[in-house]
């Protein structure tokens, strides 16, 4: 098929672990319902206050665009916090320490682009938070 739709009604948000009372992650996985042979690219939903895991890809750079609520994204070593509003995209490069958060007080929803894909090779660190 040259080409794939995907509606908001048709994704399957997956629920990320998380402690007991600490707010929750959701991801909406979009490479294989989309058909994606050489990228990865998910939706990420972060309840106010939730927070990723901090990390570094070894080979893949990856794209965030702001589709709703603040990004806040700590990058490097050491951490430095960089707010994204909606409509906004930080890119980082492989090797970057990264780890995103939602300090706001509404759902943020962000789309996540990475290449070449890599989805078990990230390196986890000490959280930045």
């Amino acid at each position: 098929m040259a080409f794939r739709v995907i509606r908001p009604g048709e994704l399957e948000w997956i629920t990320r672990p998380h402690e007991p009372g600490e707010p929750a992650r959701h991801v909406a996985e979009l490479s294989e319902r989309a058909g994606f042979a050489h990228t990865r690219a998910n939706l990420w939903r972060y309840e106010p206050g939730a927070k990723g895991r901090r990390h570094e890809h070894t080979s893949q750079e990856e794209t965030f665009v702001v589709l709703a609520g603040t990004l806040s994204m700590y990058l490097g070593e050491p951490p430095e916090r960089h707010d994204v509003p909606p409509g906004g995209l930080i890119h980082v490069e492989p090797g970057t320490p990264l780890q995103s958060a939602n300090h706001g007080d509404v759902d943020l929803l962000v789309y996540a682009y990475g290449t070449p894909p890599e989805n078990e090779n990230a390196e986890i660190l000490e959280s930045a938070l």
